[in-house]
């Protein structure tokens, strides 16, 4: 926390005993609380490219519609730091609103309060804030520019960030949680952005670590810049802690506004079905796809083909690139896809890959967002660093998350899904609604060289042209097992379908799939291969 807040504008009081209008003295209280830590307090802020807590509540949420808890609640500290440091509402701004006539819970920390740092006062606040999230059945937005924990409340402070986490974990699955990081996220502060839904972060005054550099050097003896550390690219491409950055505040809360378009406002609705702008009928122009299965192309091009004209809005797209998660919708529903990216390592999959799909399809599945998968997947990445490092472990998750899933499963073959990878890209067996293969598509336990490199390895030696027979062995390899008609004569795929059908025939599907209801089997809960 800094050790640099102003000094807090004087209290409203009688003096002398006058009458005061009382309210005079609750609009002169209330302009003291949102003074916040002073004007050079909120000019610094404004200086580093940031707005201020309750400039970016104003600018979320729809015109007017704030409603501010908790205004006047103030720190009880006795320590000598900030015993003498009071303000109305301390770090923190919590309250609720309206985005596009839908009510959020919303709590933004306030850096030019004692560092937006966290004490008991800041926990409570944040704390009822998630309750009443929880209670009325609305979204949670966090926006997070916090010094971290309060050192001169001690383990008061600590006591707050857990009562925080305690309520992160007990609405997750209840309502959306997303969080923004706008300026810094340190220590004990990262642990309840990472336990939310989503996390988006600002390009260049977003920073979120567990130690900072000066600590990472004293300890380990590595030099590293905020921003190598834990800056918005860091952490979006590299560990997966958020799921996208942008340019500035406005873009970032601005995706949130959009992100929120997408979901319910909890787990017992169906997410917003909007007016359809797209024709439901129309063909794809599927082009972008080759026909030979070793050619690269860009999945998100397909996915765009496939949805509503505009209304593809990628999630992660920076981290394990060799799959493509994000929102659409299908003739105005909201549907979450999922795509195998043969423009990355020949989309397939391993470790991130398979944590970062798995933790959209959950995602997906706690509020009732039907799941497209789109699969072109040759398998898994092999080596000894995927399987030290556990690739059975998290593929395992992946494999756990479609079939946990309750909400509509469509998945179409697009070219190929070999084996283990055709397993947990959403296949029949796993709980898929419907499976659906385009004609060229190769389903098999092997792709068509590595099958008969061990079926007729002892042939291929021996042939004059090694090659020629080997080519000719897998051609009759991808006549016999490599197609989509094998799996289909055994209803393992609901339907070979013409490309330019399978917009349509999604369409048609979610129109019948919206009744869908799954009793889950009774039981405390699963155990995920964490």
């Amino acid at each position: 926390m800094s050790d640099q807040a102003p000094e807090p504008t004087e209290p409203v009081g009688t003096g002398d005993g006058e009458t005061v209008d009382p309210l005079a003295e609750l609009e002169a209280r209330r302009a003291q609380a949102r003074a916040g830590g002073g004007p050079e307090r909120v000019a610094a802020q404004h200086e580093r490219g940031k707005m201020t807590a309750r400039e970016r509540i104003d600018y979320l949420l729809d015109d007017g519609t704030f409603r501010e808890i908790d205004t006047f609640v103030e720190h009880r500290s006795q320590h000598p730091d900030v015993s003498d440091r009071t303000y109305p509402g301390d770090a923190v701004v919590t309250g609720y609103g309206d985005v596009e006539g839908r009510k959020v819970v919303v709590f933004a920390h306030d850096f030019t309060v004692l560092g937006g740092s966290v004490g008991e006062v800041v926990g409570q606040k944040v704390s009822k804030a998630l309750d009443h999230a929880v209670e009325k059945g609305v979204p949670i937005i966090g926006l997070n520019d916090s010094a971290g924990a309060r050192i001169q409340e001690g383990v008061d402070s600590l006591v707050g960030f857990a009562k925080i986490f305690k309520r992160n974990t007990d609405a997750s699955g209840l309502v959306p949680q997303i969080s923004c990081i706008m300026g810094p996220c340190a220590g004990g502060a990262t642990y309840s952005p990472a336990l939310t839904d989503f996390t988006f972060m600002v390009e260049g005054t977003s920073h979120a670590f567990l130690t900072g550099p000066d600590v990472v050097e004293t300890v380990t003896g590595e030099r590293v810049s905020m921003a190598e550390l834990g800056g918005a690219h860091a952490h979006t491409s590299k560990s997966g802690f958020a799921h996208a950055v942008y340019p500035d505040e406005e873009a970032t809360l601005d995706a949130v506004r959009h992100l929120l378009s997408y979901l319910p406002l909890n787990e017992v609705e169906d997410p917003p079905h909007l007016d359809p702008w797209d024709d439901p009928d129309r063909d794809c122009e599927f082009d972008m796809v080759p026909q030979d299965p070793k050619k690269p192309y860009d999945a998100t091009e397909v996915v765009e083909e496939l949805v509503d004209e505009g209304s593809f809005f990628e999630v992660h797209g920076s981290f394990a690139r060799n799959v493509v998660v994000g929102f659409g919708r299908l003739d105005g529903r909201s549907v979450g896809v999922v795509a195998n990216q043969p423009r990355v390592n020949a989309g397939t999959l391993d470790i991130e890959a398979s944590q970062k799909a798995a933790r959209f399809v959950r995602t997906c599945d706690s509020f009732n967002v039907p799941i497209v998968t789109l699969v072109d997947v040759p398998g898994f990445m092999p080596g000894t660093a995927q399987e030290h490092d556990g690739v059975i472990r998290h593929g395992a998750k992946l494999i756990y998350a479609y079939a946990e899933a309750s909400v509509p499963l469509l998945t179409v073959v697009t070219r190929k899904a070999y084996g283990g990878a055709y397993i947990v890209m959403g296949s029949k067996e796993l709980g898929a609604d419907v499976n659906y293969a385009w004609p060229g598509a190769e389903m098999a336990v092997l792709g068509p060289r590595g099958a008969v490199n061990i079926l007729h390895r002892e042939e291929i030696q021996s042939a004059t042209d090694p090659e020629a027979r080997r080519q000719e062995l897998m051609d009759e390899y991808r006549a016999e097992f490599a197609n989509p008609y094998g799996p289909a004569r055994r209803g393992h795929v609901d339907d070979v379908i013409d490309p330019a059908e399978t917009r349509r025939r999604l369409i048609d599907d979610l129109e019948l799939l919206e009744r869908k209801r799954v009793q889950p089997i009774e039981k405390t809960h699963g155990n995920v291969p964490l």
